[in-house]
């Protein structure tokens, strides 16, 4: 639940507490009146049953039509605002079906970004510039043209989602990676990577990773695994280990969610590898996108360690048609 919807909340208690207060006072303002009727008219009213009944009443059928009329407008807030909710909750979905999102969508409550993520932004490198193609045929004019390979920084940007509508810079970094369909499908599989394993209470910024040798990524990038690797298994998290290890085992739709953006992610490892400087590859791995790969990769045993966590994953990224 973001900011807004906690407000509309508010909003929505404080309507029918202010309801509540308006019943309160109509009864004391009935109850004031009937108490003043009773001193004016006690010398002309009968002391019998009948007209004790017929007082009591004529005291309680009002109290009773004014906290029946309280009931139903507090009843009716409630639903207004469950109504509004759910409008606000189907737009969001087909918002993420229909057009690319602006910002990344998380599923829960995100801790603030670690230091080691924004410290990295600044260093990661960006790739020399690219001179225009001289061989495009001119008949070839009205072909669509590919998408422009993104920046190291606009790429670390784009894989570690925005912090909110203020990020700007890191909002169209993602907009530009959703107009490649490769770099979409690899960030909609880490949304819902990252979305998945926040609603069991593992959260991306939250984990401590140590830096480790850019090589060790490049031999990782060009399919090195196992031992050889076992250095970049940094994630002494026991609790997000066991975590993601049972989710992998026991939810088949994480796991085959998993092993999508596991191959995707490689994919990408694997194209950013022919660069010369090793430095982008462990920048990537810094974002909220690559802790996710490190932590499944760890797992999985893709790093040579924790591989018994699930005995059903595959041990590398399968083809993918």
């Amino acid at each position: 639940m973001n900011s807004l919807d906690a407000l509309r909340r508010l909003a929505a208690a404080q309507a029918r507490d202010r309801v509540l207060a308006a019943g309160v006072a109509a009864s004391l303002a009935w109850l004031a009146l009937a108490g003043l009727f009773a001193l004016i008219g006690s010398d002309s009213s009968s002391d019998g049953a009948l007209g004790w009944a017929v007082w009591l009443v004529g005291l309680l059928l009002p109290l009773a039509l004014i906290w029946l009329a309280v009931w139903s407008a507090r009843a009716l807030l409630a639903l207004r605002a469950e109504a509004a909710e759910l409008r606000e909750t189907l737009a969001r979905m087909q918002g993420q079906e229909g057009a690319p999102p602006t910002a990344a969508i998380p599923a829960a409550p995100r801790a603030e970004p670690a230091p080691t993520v924004t410290a990295r932004r600044a260093a990661v490198p960006a790739p020399p510039p690219r001179a225009a193609s001289d061989n495009r045929q001119a008949t070839l004019e009205l072909d669509s043209p590919p998408a422009a390979e993104l920046t190291g920084p606009e790429l670390f940007y784009a894989l570690n989602f925005p912090d909110g509508p203020e990020d700007r810079e890191a909002i169209r970094c993602l907009r530009l990676a959703l107009s490649d369909p490769g770099m979409a499908r690899l960030i909609r599989a880490a949304q819902d990577v990252v979305t998945l394993l926040a609603g069991h209470g593992v959260y991306m910024d939250e984990l401590a990773i140590p830096q480790t040798d850019p090589l060790l990524w490049r031999r990782f990038a060009e399919g090195t695994r196992g031992e050889a690797v076992a250095g970049l298994a940094v994630i002494a998290d026991d609790a997000a280990l066991h975590t993601a290890g049972a989710m992998l085992r026991e939810d088949e739709v994480f796991r085959d969610v998993a092993h999508h953006f596991l191959r995707h992610f490689d994919r990408l490892l694997n194209r950013k590898a022919q660069d010369s400087d090793p430095q982008l590859l462990a920048a990537l791995a810094e974002t909220r996108s690559g802790r996710a790969f490190t932590l499944l990769a760890q797992v999985t045993g893709m790093l040579g360690r924790d591989g018994a966590e699930d005995p059903e994953a595959d041990t590398e990224p399968r083809p993918e048609a």
